[in-house]
């Protein structure tokens, strides 16, 4: 059906280059015209707290995995309602904003909007159209500030801007396909995210089996003497981490762009570089400019890396650096630190560090203010039991690994690379739909009331779930 729909039959000059063309018949007022600003603070600090993130709009807190600080108090807050657009002020230009269903609170820094009656925009259709790169691009426009990761859009400027008004009935039309089409793709993309998750699951199995029992089943064991290890083939030997690797240490966490940095620019790696097994050094925030980079804090080759900080199941994961980019540096969420060569190879100790005995021993010694942000400190990692052959079948068992997950891999990039062509083509769609680009009011017409209901319900509870290091760009 999204591929049957047409462009309107006559279009005017917007009278804006940044919007372009719009169908003959809609409307164009100026922010103003439709949201007054409100600023209504909390005596209590007791209400719901929201997030607003550029991914998910503005979402219960307690549903993300935010890795963000959380304030002492949040008496003072924003207070939103129902209908209410929120801004972050900060990440505007990432369309960091959205229409809340909720009522709750959001940080003092916001901006909160509120429909002015007889205004005839639809809360629905506001967020949509207010979140697309679209309207993104225009808000760095006017915001201001010394660089990207101080850009600020204030109230003056946002309500400057223009803003599309189709007709009330079509703008329902447009929310209505939305919701079934954009359920549609989150059914495909969840479904493809949860093969990803079992192919994951299957790659740790293998592995937790070959760092625990080694290649050859048949080799007699013997007790390990630790809890946590059980029985261990009766040539291996235990050992704490801290007998296996050189110092640890930690990095430094300045304020950053939100971009990545670029080829021959610095980035501060983010915490989630070490989520997955293998070390993404994509995962990283451009230094400023005006920062001096600390060269001893670049992340090379054969570094170990481990998250400090983070939400409890993320807490301690591992990842090896191999041939990275230059100019990366260290985080103060992460540790750093090298297996000593002659005794241990370093994917073999990033792997028992991510199997289920070292999860255990370092999930039963967090500690922190919330579920949220959870922190280990280096005697934890130092004092990990681990479980340790002899050099050599280390190396023979991260070989053997290494072959056993390659179809796994790509099968596991084959994946991602469609829910990034599934995101994309969902970017596209919106953006083309609510600025009238595709008319959908026929399209529309033809859904059932059901059909519609149970396509949003299933988007609502994809995003509603959804959970990504990327959340923490709402700062």
């Amino acid at each position: 059906m999204i591929g049957d729909l047409k462009p309107y039959a006559d279009y005017r000059d917007s009278g804006q280059h940044w919007l372009g063309s719009i169908p003959a018949h809609w409307g164009l007022l100026r922010a103003k015209r439709l949201f007054r600003e409100v600023d209504e603070r909390s005596n209590t600090g007791k209400e719901e707290l929201l997030s607003v993130s550029h991914l998910t709009g503005v979402t219960p807190r307690r549903l993300k995995n935010v890795t963000m600080f959380m304030a002492e108090s949040n008496v003072g807050h924003k207070v939103c309602r129902p209908g209410d657009l929120v801004i972050n002020t900060l990440w505007a230009w990432m369309a960091a904003l959205g229409v809340t269903r909720h009522t709750g609170i959001v940080s003092p820094a916001y901006g909160v909007y509120r429909l002015i009656d007889g205004g005839g925009m639809l809360p629905a259709y506001a967020d949509y159209l207010l979140r697309t790169p679209l309207y993104a691009a225009e808000y760095q426009r006017r915001s201001t500030g010394v660089n990207s990761s101080r850009l600020r859009l204030y109230p003056e400027q946002f309500l400057r801007m223009t803003v599309l008004l189709p007709p009330p009935d079509e703008q329902a039309a447009i929310v209505r396909f939305l919701a079934w089409a954009n359920g549609r793709l989150d059914r495909a993309i969840r479904a493809k995210r949860k093969v990803i998750a079992l192919l994951m699951e299957q790659k740790q199995a293998n592995m937790q089996r070959r760092v625990s029992h080694g290649l050859n089943d048949g080799v007699p064991s013997k007790p390990s003497g630790i809890p946590w290890l059980g029985d261990i083939p009766i040539h291996w030997r235990t050992s704490r981490l801290k007998h296996c690797i050189s110092r640890i240490e930690q990095g430094w966490s300045p304020q950053c762009d939100a971009q990545p940095a670029g080829d021959g620019e610095w980035g501060v790696l983010k915490v989630g570089c070490v989520n997955r097994d293998t070390f993404s050094p994509g995962q990283n925030k451009k230094l400023p400019d005006s920062l001096r980079p600390e060269a001893d804090l670049e992340v090379r080759d054969g570094d170990i890396l481990v998250s400090r900080a983070n939400t409890t199941s993320l807490l301690g994961l591992a990842a090896l650096v191999n041939k990275p980019r230059s100019k990366l540096m260290l985080s103060d969420k992460l540790f750093r630190f090298r297996a000593k060569a002659d005794q241990f190879d370093s994917a073999y100790l990033v792997a028992a560090l991510r199997a289920k005995a070292c999860r255990a021993q370092i999930e039963s010694s967090t500690n922190g203010a919330s579920s949220s942000m959870q922190n280990i400190g280096q005697s934890v990692l130092r004092e990990l039991w681990l479980a340790v052959p002899p050099l050599a079948e280390q190396q023979a068992i991260v070989a053997h690994f290494a072959q056993e997950a390659r179809p796994l891999n790509e099968a596991i990039a084959r994946l991602e690379r469609e829910i990034e062509l599934l995101l994309e083509y969902r970017t596209r769609v919106v953006t083309d739909i609510v600025t009238g680009q595709l008319d959908v009011r026929a399209a529309a017409g033809q859904l059932s009331d059901a059909a519609a209901e149970f396509e949003a319900e299933a988007g609502d509870e994809a995003e509603d779930h959804e959970s990504t290091d990327e959340e923490a760009a709402e700062a």
